[in-house]
Formats: C-alpha cells, structure tokens, sequence
C-alpha cells in the first residue's frame, strides 16, 4: 500500500517460495500467479458489494513470461492460493479443495495494486509439496532461487524501458 500510494512505485513483484499442492508441480519450479485465490479476509476492509477476482498485471505477467523463456525456463502460469496458513493444524486434508493451486501471499498484494491502479505480480519456487514428502533445505533455498531472481530483475528493466 504505502510503495503504491506514498513513494509512486507503478510495479511490484513479488518474488519468495511456495509449497506445492498440485502433483505436477515440481521441486524448483518457477510459478507466476495469474490469479490469487485466498481464503483471507484480507479484502472486506474494501467493502465491495459482491467477490473480488485478484489478479496479476497482465503487462507485467506477458513480460515475465517472455523473460522466463529468454531463460530457458518453461514458467508455469495459473492461480496461486493465499492462505493464512499451508501447515495447517488439521493436516493436508483442509487444502484438498484448494489441490489445484500453489500457496502463496499474492492476493494482498494483487488487491493493493488494482485499488491504486498499479502493476503487481508473484512470482515464486517451488520449495517443498505439502502431499509428498519433498522441501529443499535452508542452503538450498539460500543458494538456487537464482533463477526466480534474475527472470524478476529482468522483467523489472523491461517494465522501466516501456
């Protein structure tokens, strides 16, 4: 709120892990939120009359996924899940319903940006899969998301050149 609306930043992108819900999602994969489901209240302080869809900056997601490619990377592109919290004290079966996303924090972020009139997009790594006993350690984490790093430093220079 306070980049958008106090310092006249016109892009944000996220970058951080995610733990995986879906079976084809892999370790180190690099996913970038279209969209953000959340199960957060997050949204009612705007008071809207009906369901609120959170999502990226199209500009801003073409553009990572066309740095993406510049890679070498095959980013994968859907909706990512805010939760207010992946280790849930009821275990995996409470994110059942939500098998189909990637957990993230996006949806605060996505609902800032079209309430400024600004850009916003999340881009993250898979670091470890809530239904199969798989996560990178901390020096892993530390040392690899390199490539997640450098798609989003790029992007951003291209977002500065349009």
């Amino acid at each position: 709120w306070e980049l958008y609306n106090f310092y006249d930043v016109d892009n944000i992108i996220r970058i951080g892990s995610a733990g995986a819900l879906r079976d084809d999602l892999k370790l180190m994969d690099i996913v970038a939120g279209q969209g953000a489901c959340t199960d957060s209240n997050f949204v009612h302080q705007f008071e809207l009359n009906g369901t609120f869809a959170p999502i990226a900056d199209y500009t801003l997601l073409s553009t990572a996924v066309e740095t993406a490619k510049e890679h070498g990377v095959d980013m994968k592109v859907g909706n990512i899940l805010s939760g207010d919290n992946f280790y849930s004290p009821a275990g995996c079966d409470s994110n059942d319903k939500w098998r189909d996303m990637v957990e993230m924090e996006a949806a605060g972020l996505y609902m800032n940006a079209a309430r400024a009139g600004k850009r916003a997009l999340c881009i993250c790594t898979i670091s470890d899969h809530i239904y199969r006993p798989e996560a990178l350690s901390s020096e892993e984490r530390q040392l690899s998301f390199t490539q997640m790093m450098e798609i989003a430093l790029d992007t951003a220079v291209k977002m500065n050149n349009l």
